[in-house]
């Protein structure tokens, strides 16, 4: 056989096979058994009949179009191995020569991974904000820890921002009822914005007893995105009494004796969190230092691949309906336009990000060991509330081990740019990142891969869409 590469784009390649008729005597011994069990011949056992009788009775054509097909993807693999390039996604297989006896010959087009020139690390400056935990934002804590330890009582004024209310809903479209708008004895909490627009400003004032109509839009339902006279009824108004903030307190809701010993504890919460923020926000900043300063082709039918499947799964439980999808859309003050363009940018991104990170991971020659893919799966299952062993049959049945596996391998390439970049905060402090990111020689990316990735490769998510599918169907 022989093959040799045409470099179309800097993402796109073809690839020419030529392959003699005898390296495919191998395929034409598969085609006949195959025929062999499909073609009964009088006189012959199944699988027994001999070839000139099976080509006599199918034809020369079926035969070749048999070898041909089992072929194909056998030495299309044999070119890629014996070339450089990495394939991304399926080949356009099309056959230019098919002379019986003598040759097939057959190109096949397929996207690539780039080559691509990268920064040195170590020139790399991240800067991100300093941790600083101020007083009211302990103070939140505290009173949402209050919050949890209120009670509530009844009382016979209007309802105000923060009061629980009890209400009754129904709603009409052009006079028409819409039954599955219609409720009884809804908790709601005022203010928090948790149900219809507008719902909110039609409760303050109202006394128990007392009702509104106000006009919305739907959001669900046969009616979604249209207008709808919603009247709303309150039958009940109680408003929530905090605990005084002092020791008494302290020692009902925490381990803690005095309020102050309390506070403290909260402050250290509070700058965990912000830790962690911090962690997530480095790891942003060197994932587009590093956007910033190289150049990554982009391969179209990839992009084009993660765009069509981000809008499936957007329209998909809206049946594939598009007159709902633009309604929703207008509900959340968007467009089909403005989604299309974010959806594009977005798909942009994730792919350069991807294509980024493998190359830099190849550059540094990260290797995922065998206790790296445990502890992901050791987190995935405790996410998803299932056994790691039930995860893994999971991602096996949907394919998705090897995303994983590179989930895992992109964590720890972060990780060893974080090391070797130069990371302060605004203060210019110098950012002491083993905390989260694991000692430098080891490149662990633990504490930040653990956070949520908004701009995660293009093939991350459907592991752990796969991970939460099973868990569901567990349950």
């Amino acid at each position: 056989m022989k093959s040799t590469v045409e470099q179309l784009s800097p993402t796109r390649v073809r690839i020419n096979v030529e392959v003699p008729f005898t390296e495919l005597e191998p395929d034409f011994d598969r085609a006949f058994k195959a025929l062999a069990q499909q073609v009964r011949l009088p006189g012959f056992r199944p699988g027994k009949a001999p070839r000139k009788l099976l080509e006599a009775r199918v034809g020369r054509g079926a035969v070749l179009e048999q070898v041909v097909n089992d072929a194909l993807p056998s030495r299309y693999s044999e070119a890629v191995t014996a070339s450089d390039v990495k394939p991304l996604g399926q080949p356009e297989i099309e056959v230019t020569k098919l002379e019986d006896g003598q040759e097939l010959a057959f190109t096949a087009e397929v996207d690539v991974r780039p080559e691509i020139t990268l920064p040195e690390f170590d020139a790399l400056k991240i800067t991100v904000d300093p941790i600083q935990v101020d007083d009211d934002e302990v103070d939140a804590e505290l009173q949402s820890l209050r919050a949890r330890f209120g009670t509530l009582t009844g009382v016979e004024r209007a309802a105000a921002e923060g009061d629980f209310v009890s209400i009754d809903l129904s709603a009409t479209v052009d006079g028409t009822e819409v039954p599955e708008a219609a409720t009884e004895g809804l908790s709601h909490e005022v203010g928090s914005g948790q149900l219809i627009e507008g719902l909110d400003d039609a409760i303050t004032g109202l006394k128990v007893g007392e009702s509104k109509v106000f006009t919305t839009k739907l959001a669900a339902g046969e009616y979604a995105g249209q207008d709808a006279d919603v009247t709303v009824t309150v039958k009940s108004v109680k408003e929530r009494e905090l605990p005084e903030a002092d020791d008494d307190f302290a020692q009902l809701a925490s381990e803690f004796d005095t309020i102050g010993e309390l506070r403290e504890s909260l402050t250290d919460q509070v700058r965990r969190t912000k830790s962690v923020q911090q962690a997530e926000q480095i790891r942003d900043k060197a994932v587009e230092a590093l956007l910033e300063q190289t150049e990554v082709p982009l391969p179209e039918k990839i992009v084009q691949a993660q765009i069509d499947d981000v809008l499936h799964n957007a329209i998909h439980g809206l049946d594939h309906d598009e007159d709902k999808f633009a309604a929703q859309l207008t509900e959340q003050g968007s467009s089909r336009e403005e989604f299309d363009a974010d959806n594009k940018s977005n798909a942009e991104k994730a792919v350069k990000t991807q294509l980024l990170m493998d190359a830099v991971a190849d550059k540094l020659d990260i290797q995922v060991g065998q206790n790296d893919l445990t502890e992901r799966l050791v987190l995935m299952s405790r996410q998803y509330g299932i056994e790691p062993q039930q995860l893994i049959q999971i991602l096996q049945q949907n394919n998705q081990l090897p995303a994983m596996f590179a989930d895992v391998r992109r964590g720890l390439t972060i990780a060893a740019v974080v090391h070797a970049a130069t990371v302060t905060d605004t203060d210019g402090t110098v950012i002491d990142t083993t905390e989260f990111f694991g000692p430098a020689e080891d490149a662990q990316a633990e504490g930040a891969d653990d956070a949520p990735a908004d701009d995660a490769p293009a093939d991350d998510a459907p592991a752990d869409e796969a991970a939460e599918k099973g868990a569901e169907a567990a349950e």
